[in-house]
């Protein structure tokens, strides 16, 4: 089945699993229901919730308020309430992580191309592009943003896990008795338990494995999980291996991060949020986590 984009639709054991793609990322939602035109509207819902956010927040496109925020040389930018609220959100990350999560880091990307190479970039270049990465730089006051030409916003770090909450207050708003998994590229919400109050069986891979095998497995009822890492994304020179999680205070990747983290939450967007601070933490990122007092599971 093809539907507006869905890659597949079909009925496995208890549950209707619809399948696919946004934000780069696979994606498929699970829904206990017996009436499949029911089924089926639900995971559209989330379907169009997920293309309705990438399509605002993505950094790749030339229509979106990203764009128009990133391009605005140095004018003053209204943006709307849900534009706000992630502002507000990003605002309170980067004081909580001590100014280790800054949405106004991407721009290190232009020197930083983790494609798996020893093409490391000169200090002088990283510098360079350090000075357009700051967010006390950045004017916000509630509803009006003003930044410095050549500076840049990037909600890259928060935009699968927000899609995935807001997916699953859309489902659960429509159907309150219906009980859904929704992944957005390994970032997922569970609404309820299956059938009988059994819970979702999750598997937790470990990316420096072959064939990315599960290492564990949670049993999730109702609430989040996310995973940050670095499996694909990296630079390898002098047997040296450079992370793509980057410190946005010094320009360099962090030293001794972990492989992946996984996150348990209430929220999707927490359970990121808490999953980046700890791989932004590096080696300290078991100790913070058990601070945190959340279920987590680190792959070194």
């Amino acid at each position: 089945m093809n539907k507006k984009g869905l890659h597949s639709f079909e009925k496995i054991d208890d549950y209707w699993r619809g399948r696919f793609k946004a934000m780069a990322s696979p994606c498929e939602c699970l829904v206990i229901c017996d009436d499949e035109a029911l089924a089926k509207e639900l995971i559209m819902l989330a379907f169009n919730e997920a293309q309705r956010i990438e399509k605002k927040f993505s950094r790749y496109r030339l229509d979106n308020i990203i764009h128009k925020i990133n391009n605005s040389k140095s004018k003053n930018i209204c943006v709307d309430e849900e534009t706000a609220d992630l502002l507000d959100f990003s605002a309170q990350c980067y004081e909580l992580s001590d100014g280790l999560f800054d949405v106004t880091s991407g721009v290190l990307r232009e020197v930083w191309q983790f494609d798996g190479s020893n093409n490391i970039p000169a200090t002088s270049l990283v510098e360079q592009t350090l000075q357009r990465v700051g967010w006390p730089k950045v004017k916000w006051q509630r509803p009006n943003l003003c930044m410095q030409t050549g500076m840049e916003i990037d909600l890259g770090g928060l935009g699968k896990e927000y899609a995935v909450d807001q997916a699953a207050k859309l489902m659960k708003n429509h159907a309150p008795d219906v009980n859904a998994l929704i992944n957005f590229g390994g970032d997922l919400v569970a609404t309820g338990p299956r059938l009988n109050d059994v819970p979702w069986s999750i598997g937790v891979d470990d990316p420096s494995r072959t064939g990315e095998q599960a290492v564990g497995g949670v049993q999730l009822s109702k609430g989040a999980l996310a995973t940050s890492g670095d499996a694909r994304r990296f630079l390898l020179k002098d047997n040296i291996r450079y992370s793509h999680i980057l410190n946005p205070k010094t320009g360099w990747p962090v030293e001794q991060a972990p492989r992946s983290v996984s996150v348990m939450s209430n929220t999707c967007i927490e359970a990121g949020m808490l999953a980046t601070f700890a791989l932004l933490q590096g080696k300290e990122a078991r100790s913070f986590l058990e601070e945190q007092d959340v279920p987590f599971w680190i792959c070194e």
